[in-house]
């Protein structure tokens, strides 16, 4: 090989050296390592965070979601949706406030509000909603479940939508409570429930 082939080659292969660590350095390098994590990852460190664990709620949203006192991404706050339950909307803009939604939202409010209570997520399912929310069961002070309380009193739908843990449990308080007419099933009309419940059940409330 002549020298002059030789000095070509090492002249080659700084410049390769030179490409990947200025690559290493720049706005690419940050752009991978900026990748959201893996779902399973990310499930890990819910569990780690907030399972089992005792926060105080510090906003109640609606009937159904509240804030918990401990960062979440970009917040200084955690925003809980409460798995198998939903309540009737007071924020949603494209319904409205619908019927029962203040009082669902009174109700939780009055008892959780300022109170500690202990997060637990679904060993089988996601951690995560789709807006990013915390899917979990809240255990009150008194040990009874925030989402139980709701579909018992009358003031939640059990959601039927999506699997969980205690599907067939909060099916049967759901039931229950629409027999008893508690809360919300005393005087709600069919118009007056959400979209989903009526597409899912056709039969519900019609006479």
């Amino acid at each position: 090989m002549s020298r002059r082939r030789r000095a070509g080659i090492i002249v080659l292969c700084l410049l390769t050296i030179v490409v990947f660590v200025r690559l290493d350095h720049s706005h690419i390098r940050g752009k991978w390592q900026s990748q959201p994590k893996s779902e399973g990852h990310e499930r890990a460190n819910d569990f780690q965070k907030y399972h089992n664990k005792t926060f105080t709620v510090v906003n109640v949203v609606d009937g159904d979601t509240i804030d918990i006192d401990i960062p979440d991404v970009n917040d200084s706050y955690t925003r809980i949706r409460l798995f198998g339950v939903d309540t009737p909307e007071t924020k949603n803009p494209d319904v409205g406030v619908m019927y029962f939604g203040p009082e669902a939202a009174e109700f939780a409010g009055k008892l959780v509000l300022g109170k500690p209570v202990t997060v637990y997520l679904d060993e089988g399912n996601n951690t995560r909603g789709k807006y990013g929310r915390l899917l979990a069961y809240v255990k009150l002070p008194n040990d009874g479940f925030l989402n139980e309380i709701l579909l018992t009193e009358g003031y939640a739908y059990a959601d039927v939508r999506f699997r969980h843990s205690l599907y067939h449990k909060y099916k049967q308080l759901d039931a229950s409570s629409r027999g008893l007419k508690k809360g919300l099933w005393e005087k709600v009309s069919r118009e007056q429930l959400p979209e989903w419940l009526q597409r899912m059940n056709p039969k519900l409330l019609n006479k």
